[in-house]
């Protein structure tokens, strides 16, 4: 008998600045295709398969009492979240990603458990690792 308790993960959400900046920015970047971008500018969403990327702003009177403000990093702090996509060629989609203002952090390079990753960091200083399949997908 199946549960109705076992989750289906749906979204990962990003606080950011301008949300219509960032959905722009992941999409020519990253090349995701935008799902929806709300006319308030305070909602967007990408396509990336079963799971949501979604952008809201940093600050949102419907949440920040109830669950607290967002906490902008300072300087040489990383964020606490980190975000990750998977790419056949690397090099090329690190490259895509400089070129459209992504800043390099660290050049693609292959790792001790097989695996060819780079980072970069999107506008609001969020960390996006680039990185190889281990084991392509089948």
């Amino acid at each position: 008998m199946a549960s109705n308790l076992n989750p289906e993960y749906a979204y990962t959400v990003v606080y950011v600045k301008d949300v219509a900046k960032s959905v722009e920015f992941y999409g020519k970047a990253f090349g995701y295709t935008v799902r929806r971008l709300d006319e308030s500018h305070r909602w967007g969403e990408l396509s990336s398969g079963p799971t949501t990327i979604a952008f809201t702003p940093l600050h949102q009177h419907e949440t920040d009492d109830l669950t607290g403000e967002v906490q902008e990093r300072a300087k040489n702090q990383r964020n606490q979240l980190e975000v990750c996509f998977a790419y056949a060629d690397v090099d090329a989609a690190f490259k895509r990603a400089v070129e459209n203002g992504a800043e390099a952090v660290c050049k693609p390079e292959e790792k001790e458990w097989g695996q060819k990753v780079g980072y970069v960091r999107d506008p609001d200083g969020i960390v996006v690792r680039m990185g190889s399949y281990v084991k392509p997908p089948h």
